[in-house]
C-alpha cells in the first residue's frame, strides 16, 4: 500500500477506488462506494502558500489547478470540471509554456491561498466556556478541580474565558467583578431563550434594548464592558477563576432516597451557547462541558430521578422504549444548528461510571467538530492527560491551534455527484447539479461547515457515479479522467484567512472485461475501503431500523469476492484473490467483531463514544481501531508482528496489544512468575529486565502520540485483566477444538475463527 500512503503524504487524501468504475452499474457492482477520506489541513512542509486570491472559473467556481489546459498563445484556460474557457487576467499577461505560476506546477496538486492581509490579527487566540457539572462526590469534585486548574495554568493569557457550572441550577459566574463572587442563577427545569438571558443578567441596563433584529456582539449595542463581565482573558481573571473553582462546592440541594441527582445538563449547555452567541458570534469559540453523572432535568434529560428507572440500554433504543430519547435527541438537534450558526464548538468530557448522554449529545459534538473524552473518573489518567494534551497546542494542535470556523465545499466533474459526507462536519444547504438524490451522511450539499477543524480531522466524501450505459454510443470520450476538487476555507494561527485547494484526476475503467477488473483491482486500497465501509455500517446501524449489520457486510463482501476472486464455478479450493484485495477480508472478519458493530456489552453512550472517534481520524488511526495490530517480544528475537490470534499467546513471550483506545501489555505466564519473583532487579538477570521495559517503552510511545490518551492495561496471562486481549483475538483454538500448542491458551467463545470464516466465504463466492 505504499504508494497510497505516498499519495496521502501528497494531498492528505485515500480513496478506495484509485481506477474508479467508469458507470453507474458498475459503480454499484463495485459495492464498496467509490469515496475519498480526505485530511482537509493536514501539515504538509513544502506546500506553497501563495500571496493572492485565486483565479476561478466563471461558470463552476472550480480554481485554476494543474489538470486545466492552457493556451498561451490567446491567453486562455479551459477548466477540465465544467470545460468552459476562462480569460487570464492582465496580471497574468506574462505567463508562458516556460514561466508557469505555482498553481499550474503538475506537482502542485494541493496548495494555498491567502485571502487576507497578515495585519488582521485577533486581539485574542482563542476562547473557552468550562460548564462544570457539580452532582458529584466530593472526591471527584477534588480530582476535577485540581484538573481544571492546570488547564487554566496552560491557557495562553491572550485567550477568553468563562465559568458556568450547573446542578439544579444553572450558574453563570461574573469574573469581571473581582471583589466578591457574583452569579447569576437559571432553573434547570425551565428553557431559557437567549432574551430572556440578556434580560436577566443586565445586558441592557446602561444602553436601551436595539428595537430588532437578532442580538449578537459590540455590533448589536453590547458593550464591551457588559461582554467582558463574563468572558475576560486568562491573564486578567486567573486569579478570580481559581478563587471559584477553591470554593465550588458539590450541588447542595438535597437529594430523595432512591433518587439520582437532579443535573440540568441541558440547560447549562443551552445557557452557555445563547450567552457565547450574544457575546462572541462567528469568533472560534469552545464550550468544554465536565459531566460526571446522567441527565435528569430540563429537555434533555435522558433518564427520570427515580433510581427505580434504569438508564435506556441498545435493547431499549432497538425497541423504541427509551423514554426520554427522542425528546433529548431533538433539543440537541436544535443546540448543534444553533452552534453551528455561531461558529462555536461542543467539547465533551465525561466521566462517571454511570451514562451521561452521549448517546444523545452525539449530533452536537459531530456536527461542531468538537473532542470527546470517556473515563469512569476524573482522576483517571485517560481524562486528566487528554485534557492537558488539548492545551499543549504546540504538539497537537487540538484545542488552542484549533483553526476555527472553516467551510469546505467539493466540486467534481459532471459525471460525479456528492452523496454526503460522513464526519464532523454540517450541512450549509448549498444544493446545485452537484448534489446526488441518494443522501448519506450530511448531504444534499456541495458545503459544509466546519466549526472546529485541527491538524488530523478526516473527512469521509462519498461520490456517485451518474454516467449510464451506453451500448450503441462507438465514438470514444473526450477523456477518461474524473476530476475531483476540494477548497477548504480555515483561519490559520497567524489569524490570516486562508483557502486550500486539493486537485485529484482518477482514470476511469467502463465494461466488465478482464482488463477492466485487472485496471480496478490495481488501483484498488484495501485499508481506505475498510474504513469507508465502517463508517458507511456505523451510519447505517444509526439511522436505519431493522438493519442487520452482520448480513449486510457478509452479502458485500461475498459479492466483491465472486466479482472480483479468480476461481473455477462451484470449486471452493480453486479460489483465490490478488495480492490487492487479499487482507480486505480479514479487515471485514476484524470489523464485524468490532465495536462499531457488536453492541452487546457496551452502553449506547460507549458505542456513540467510538463512533464519534472513528468518524473523525484517518485511516491509518482507523485501521487501528478496527484491526488490533499485535507485537510479540522474547528471548529468541527482537519485538516482531505477531497474528492477531489466540496462538500468539506463549508462556514465554510479552505481547503488545494496540487497539486504539486500550494499549495492553500481556506477560505469558513464565514471564509473569519471573517478574513476581523480582528477577528483574538482580544484575545478573539484566536481559530479562530489558525485555520487560521494551513493550513499556513502545506502549509510551503509542501514548503520546494519541488523542483521546487510550487506557494503558498491564496483565498476566489467566488473569482476569487478560480479557482485554483475549477479546481481540481471532479464535483458533476454543473450548471446542482440539488442544492448544503447550504454554498457549484457548478462548471461551461460540464465535467462528478467521479460517472458518474464509471456507464460509470462498464456498459461496464461487456459487
Amino acid at each position: 500500500m505504499a504508494e497510497f500512503m505516498d499519495l496521502e503524504s501528497q494531498d492528505g487524501v485515500r480513496m478506495p477506488w484509485n481506477v474508479l468504475p467508469g458507470t453507474k452499474q458498475e459503480a454499484s457492482n463495485c459495492v464498496v462506494p467509490v469515496s475519498a477520506i480526505y485530511t482537509p489541513i493536514k501539515p504538509f512542509p513544502n506546500m506553497p502558500v501563495l500571496p493572492y486570491s485565486p483565479l476561478r472559473c466563471r461558470t463552476c467556481r472550480s480554481v485554476l489547478n494543474p489538470f486545466s489546459t492552457v493556451d498561451y498563445a490567446a491567453k486562455i484556460w479551459i477548466c477540465p470540471f465544467c470545460y468552459h474557457r476562462n480569460p487570464f487576467p492582465p496580471h497574468y499577461a506574462s505567463i508562458t509554456d516556460d514561466n508557469l505560476p505555482a498553481e499550474l506546477f503538475p506537482q502542485y496538486t494541493t496548495i494555498e491561498y491567502e485571502t487576507q492581509s497578515p495585519g488582521e490579527k485577533m486581539s485574542y487566540s482563542s476562547i473557552f466556556m468550562f460548564v462544570v457539572d457539580t452532582c458529584i462526590i466530593e472526591e471527584e469534585m477534588a480530582f476535577l478541580k485540581s484538573a481544571l486548574s492546570q488547564a487554566i495554568d496552560l491557557l495562553p493569557d491572550n485567550s477568553l474565558v468563562g465559568l458556568i457550572t450547573f446542578g439544579t441550577l444553572v450558574h453563570v459566574h461574573e469574573l469581571g467583578f473581582g471583589q466578591i463572587p457574583k452569579t447569576y442563577v437559571f432553573k434547570g427545569s425551565k428553557d431559557v431563550s437567549k432574551e430572556q438571558l440578556l434580560d436577566q443578567m443586565g445586558f441592557f441596563l446602561k444602553k436601551p434594548k436595539p428595537p430588532a433584529g437578532v442580538i449578537a456582539g459590540s455590533r448589536d449595542g453590547l458593550s464591551s464592558e457588559s461582554i467582558s463581565r463574563f468572558l475576560l482573558p486568562a491573564s486578567d481573571c486567573e486569579f478570580t477563576l481559581n478563587s471559584v473553582l477553591e470554593e465550588l462546592q458539590k450541588d447542595p440541594w438535597p437529594l430523595l432516597p432512591d433518587h439520582r441527582a437532579t443535573r440540568c445538563t441541558s440547560t447549562a449547555l443551552s445557557v452557555a451557547a445563547s450567552l457565547l452567541g450574544a457575546c462572541v458570534p462567528g469568533c472560534g469559540a469552545r464550550i468544554m462541558a465536565f459531566i460526571g453523572g446522567p441527565s435528569t432535568e430540563g429537555l434533555g434529560a435522558i433518564v427520570s430521578k427515580n433510581l427505580s428507572e434504569p438508564i435506556r440500554s441498545h435493547k431499549d433504543l432497538d425497541k423504541d422504549s427509551a423514554l426520554h430519547y427522542h425528546k433529548a435527541v431533538k433539543f440537541y438537534e436544535g443546540l448543534a444548528k444553533q452552534l453551528v450558526h455561531q461558529g462555536h464548538v461542543l467539547d465533551l468530557f465525561a466521566c462517571a461510571l454511570d451514562q451521561v448522554g452521549i448517546a444523545e449529545l452525539k449530533v452536537v459534538v459531530e456536527r461542531t467538530g468538537g473532542l470527546v473524552v470517556l473515563a469512569e473518573s476524573f482522576v483517571h489518567s485517560v481524562f486528566k492527560d487528554s485534557l492537558k494534551r488539548v492545551f499543549q497546542s504546540n504538539d497537537y494542535d487540538l484545542g488552542l491551534s484549533s483553526k476555527y470556523v472553516g467551510i469546505f465545499e467539493v466540486n467534481c466533474s459532471k459525471d460525479v455527484k456528492v452523496q454526503g459526507i460522513i464526519g464532523p462536519c454540517a450541512s450549509l444547504e448549498k444544493k446545485g447539479p452537484l448534489c446526488s438524490d441518494t443522501v448519506i451522511g450530511q448531504g444534499n450539499t456541495s458545503a459544509w461547515k466546519m466549526c472546529g477543524i485541527d491538524k488530523a480531522t478526516t473527512l469521509c466524501v462519498i461520490f456517485e457515479i451518474v454516467k449510464k450505459d451506453n451500448p450503441d454510443v462507438t465514438v470514444q470520450p473526450l477523456s477518461n479522467q474524473f476530476y475531483f476538487q476540494f477548497l477548504t476555507y480555515y483561519q490559520h494561527s497567524t489569524g490570516q484567512m486562508r483557502l486550500r485547494v486539493t486537485t485529484l484526476s482518477r482514470r476511469w475503467v467502463a465494461g466488465s472485461g478482464s482488463v477492466q477488473f485487472q485496471d480496478l483491482i490495481a488501483g484498488f486500497d484495501q485499508e481506505a475501503a475498510a474504513v469507508a465501509m465502517a463508517r458507511l455500517v456505523s451510519f447505517k446501524m444509526e439511522i436505519e431500523a431493522e438493519f442487520d449489520p452482520i448480513r449486510w457486510l457478509d452479502k458485500a463482501l461475498i459479492h466483491l469476492c465472486s466479482r472480483f476472486g479468480d476461481y473455477q464455478k462451484d470449486s471452493p479450493s480453486s479460489f483465490s484473490l490478488s495480492p490487492r484485495l487479499s487482507i480486505f477480508p480479514q479487515f471485514m472478519f476484524n470489523l464485524r467483531r468490532s465495536q462499531f458493530v457488536q453492541v452487546f456489552n457496551n452502553s449506547p453512550d460507549e458505542t456513540a463514544y467510538f463512533r464519534v472517534i472513528l468518524n473523525r481520524e484517518n485511516v491509518a488511526n482507523s485501521v487501528v481501531m478496527i484491526q488490533p495490530s499485535l507485537i510479540s517480544y522474547s528471548f529468541h528475537s527482537g519485538p516482531e508482528p505477531a497474528l492477531l490470534d489466540v496462538a500468539a499467546i506463549a508462556a514465554d513471550r510479552i505481547l503488545l496489544l494496540d487497539s486504539y483506545f486500550t494499549v495492553v501489555i500481556f506477560h505469558g505466564a513464565t514471564i509473569a512468575q519471573w517478574r513476581k519473583a523480582g528477577y528483574h532487579n538482580q544484575p545478573e538477570h539484566q536481559a530479562f529486565s530489558q525485555l520487560l521495559q521494551g513493550p513499556r517503552d513502545d506502549a509510551d510511545a503509542i501514548i503520546k502520540e494519541r488523542f483521546p490518551v487510550p487506557r494503558l492495561v498491564i496483565c498476566d496471562q489467566h488473569g482476569s485483566q487478560a480479557r482485554f486481549l483475549l477479546a481481540k483475538l481471532n479464535p483458533s483454538a476454543t473450548y471446542n477444538t482440539d488442544s492448544p500448542l503447550p504454554g498457549g491458551d484457548i478462548l471461551f467463545t461460540d464465535d467462528v475463527s478467521f479460517e472458518v470464516f474464509m471456507d464460509h466465504l470462498q464456498r459461496l463466492a464461487v456459487q
